[in-house]
């Protein structure tokens, strides 16, 4: 039986890593250092997946040298304390494992930039299972998630891997959409940060981390 999918990606915060708590402390921390009110937590949690300079300018209405000086603000801070306050969620592991397990090749596609997501990733001890890390890069030029994926995608075929039917986990619109550009399907993950409403236009939805297994690998 030929597979549903033969590449996955996965979106790091809110469908990997639970790190709302660390980056909303940063982001708080940041703030308060630059002089800006601190945004309520609906705000705050607007940050969570997105590539963050976008939010910086669209949620706080910040021009481009104020999000600039922000964001060096924020890393310096998430870097040294915000990054690991976080936590794998239940299962995704085992999804992982079993993923790579079977064959299947696995990137992430994170809009988090992949310094911090691959620090984060060797701390959960994911990396064994995860073929190659992409993200935003460190210098944000490429950050959108149409971008990351599209870059995700480059990498596993330079790899020998097979991305004719390419496959990503997230939770977020900006993942839907993002993948949508390139012509590559969404699980949505409800277990992350997104509304019910952002589900829409994917082709699955999974309640849990475990969930994906029979969606990914129906033949497991």
């Amino acid at each position: 039986m030929t597979r549903p999918f033969s590449a996955i990606l996965f979106d790091l915060d809110g469908t990997i890593s639970d790190s709302a708590p660390g980056i909303l402390e940063s982001l708080t921390h940041t703030f308060r250092k630059v002089g800006v009110p601190v945004p309520d937590r609906a705000t705050l949690m607007s940050f969570v997946g997105p590539p963050i300079l976008d939010t910086f300018r669209i949620a706080m209405g910040m021009d481009e040298a104020q999000a600039e000086h922000t964001l060096a603000a924020y890393r310096e801070h998430y870097f040294s304390h915000g990054a690991l306050d976080s936590a794998m969620f239940p299962g995704i592991d085992v999804v992982l494992h079993t993923l790579h397990a079977a064959g299947l090749p696995i990137s992430t596609a994170t809009s988090k930039p992949e310094t911090p997501a691959t620090y984060i990733l060797e701390h959960y001890g994911l990396t064994d299972d995860i073929d190659i890390i992409t993200g935003a890069s460190d210098d944000e030029v490429r950050s959108s998630k149409a971008d990351v994926v599209a870059e995700a995608l480059r990498r596993l075929e330079a790899h020998g891997f097979d991305t004719s039917r390419p496959v990503l986990v997230g939770d977020r619109v900006h993942d839907v959409e993002g993948a949508a550009v390139h012509g590559v399907p969404v699980v949505f993950a409800e277990w992350g940060y997104g509304s019910p409403a952002e589900a829409e236009g994917t082709i699955a939805r999974a309640a849990t981390p475990l969930d994906l297994l029979p969606i990914l690998l129906p033949d497991a």
